[in-house]
């Protein structure tokens, strides 16, 4: 037997659960910690999307019980639309099985792995079974699954299955057991909890941590996004792999109508300038099309002025409620927002939004706290590898008032959140915990930062001259008896009265009123709370 007939012997196929069985920390679970943030995390998103999708307002409970040092369960519940009995075990136990990887539209999950890659890691770390309970209608039984993933198979092992009695009318509900370590913090879980309430302000998150401690975030907002719409690939993003794999499977019967059907802003007048660009007849059959045509559609597609595609595939949550958000969880003195509008990278388009709280009970010392969002989603690690912090870095913050020292981290009493919204987010692994660096997207972050930053620029300096004329107020304020004493001796003047006017004269509320002025609130008349 040939050495290569030995090798032969030793190859087989892997699935996809056996790699990432073996490379968990791509998927977020390289330590305890994050191991424990990243299960709620998915949990959490999968909720979400759920009960969006169902145009419900989301009610999700999450709850963290520690079994031992290193041992956690963890239940999440949520009153989504539930799960149909047959895609229980799927939709829990096999990876790359989703609905959203395929459609351009707005959804937090992308790529079917996450909440199937806990129940894996579950299973690795404890050797437990998945548990899971879901209900479509108050007229349908709620079904009990506990479950494994054959990792060999990438496939569903039930263990149990069963109907049972649940409270709820609708809804899922999951429960884990694994290793994991609790601890506070920044990258904790209970940060995660918090800044999913601000950037989704229409949800109520009750939250009860290891130490029995709940804390419920109620919604500020009764209105649910708007619902994206699924949109077809735009020209300016295909490959010409891609193109190829799409030429094979349409059903279109000309180049013409296959660039109208299978592509977003291509109408009649654009696949023929399309075709005219490539040097293609319109009416040639995609069947005909082969690797040299197919490079020809490529360079006529670039040759070709295409609109950008429509932008209802998005939900960006808007200025206005992204404050309301900001404010139900932060304190400050003064909060500011803005939303850009749509832009374009690789076809997919996309919304940067950003807003900042200032002053209040934020403290001075340090860097500002920065807020890291993908379509609703708080991004807690891989900071410096983010092209957001990267844009914030580079933007001058002297002017807006905060201190910088050249590309560094600006410092000062501020919170700033930037809030990407895609059909497609460019993140930098599949643990999706960066934004990779694109230049439109780069772009659209500086001036939204840059657009916000002197709107609290406008306050921070209307503040500075504020307390400097407080100074000089006070300063006058403590001459008044001897100015009052000399002007009676020279006027012959009644001193009390003479000391009454020139108080009045300093008028130190006015002064103070003036840092209304700089807020929103102020603008509308009302009082800041």
């Amino acid at each position: 037997m040939t050495k290569a007939h030995e090798l032969a012997k030793k190859q087989r196929e892997i699935s996809i659960a056996e790699f990432f069985e073996k490379n968990r920390h791509l998927l977020g679970f390289d330590n305890r910690r994050k191991a424990l943030l990243t299960t709620i995390k998915e949990a959490v998103d999968n909720s979400l999307d759920a009960c969006e999708d169902a145009k419900v307002l989301p009610d999700i409970n999450v709850e963290i019980n520690q079994l031992s040092e290193f041992k956690y369960n963890i239940i999440v519940e949520d009153n989504g639309p539930g799960i149909l009995k047959s895609q229980i075990p799927k939709v829990f136990a096999k990876l790359l099985y989703g609905s959203k990887f395929f459609k351009l539209s707005q959804s937090r999950g992308q790529q079917g792995i996450g909440i199937s890659a806990a129940v894996l890691y579950a299973q690795l770390t404890t050797g437990k079974p998945a548990k899971i309970i879901s209900r479509i209608s108050p007229k349908e039984p709620a079904h009990y699954y506990e479950l494994y993933i054959d990792v060999k198979n990438n496939a569903p092992k039930i263990l149990k299955e069963e109907v049972v009695n649940w409270k709820k009318e609708h809804g899922t509900k999951i429960e884990l057991n694994f290793e994991a370590d609790y601890l506070k913090g920044l990258q904790s879980v209970d940060e995660y909890i918090k800044q999913t309430a601000i950037i989704n302000p229409h949800i109520t998150l009750t939250y009860t941590n290891p130490k029995a401690e709940q804390f419920v975030y109620s919604r500020a907002s009764e209105q649910l996004p708007p619902h994206p719409k699924e949109i077809q690939p735009h020209p300016y993003g295909i490959e010409i792999g891609l193109l190829m794999r799409m030429i094979d499977a349409t059903k279109a019967r000309t180049l013409q109508s296959f660039l109208m059907t299978e592509f977003s802003r291509v109408g009649a007048g654009t696949a023929k300038e399309i075709c005219e660009n490539a040097s293609l007849l319109p009416s040639m059959k995609p069947r005909e099309i082969g690797r040299e045509q197919a490079e020809k559609i490529i360079q006529g597609i670039s040759k070709t002025k295409i609109i950008t595609p429509p932008t209802d595939c998005i939900s960006p949550i808007g200025g206005e409620l992204l404050e309301k958000g900001l404010k139900k969880e932060i304190e400050a003195e003064f909060y500011c927002s803005i939303s850009r509008p749509a832009s374009v990278y690789r076809g997919n388009p996309f919304v940067v939004e950003v807003a900042m709280a200032y002053g209040g009970k934020l403290t001075a010392e340090g860097p500002v706290t920065l807020m890291r969002f993908a379509n609703r989603v708080p991004l807690l690690y891989q900071q410096g590898s983010c092209i957001t912090a990267e844009s914030l870095t580079e933007t001058n913050w002297k002017p807006y008032g905060l201190q910088q020292s050249g590309n560094s981290m600006p410092t000062g009493p501020a919170v700033i959140v930037v809030h990407m919204a895609s059909v497609w987010v460019p993140f930098t692994s599949e643990a999706k915990e960066a934004i990779a660096h694109y230049p439109e997207i780069e772009k659209e972050v500086k001036l939204a930062l840059q657009e916000c930053g002197r709107k609290m620029g406008i306050y921070v300096n209307r503040k500075v001259r504020v307390h400097q004329q407080l100074e000089r107020a006070n300063l006058f304020e403590r001459y008044i008896p001897e100015i009052a004493d000399s002007l009676a001796s020279l006027t012959k003047a009644n001193k009390e009265n003479l000391t009454k006017q020139l108080k009045n004269m300093l008028n130190k509320e006015e002064i103070r009123a003036q840092l209304e002025i700089g807020s929103p609130e102020g603008k509308n008349g009302e009082k800041k709370q």
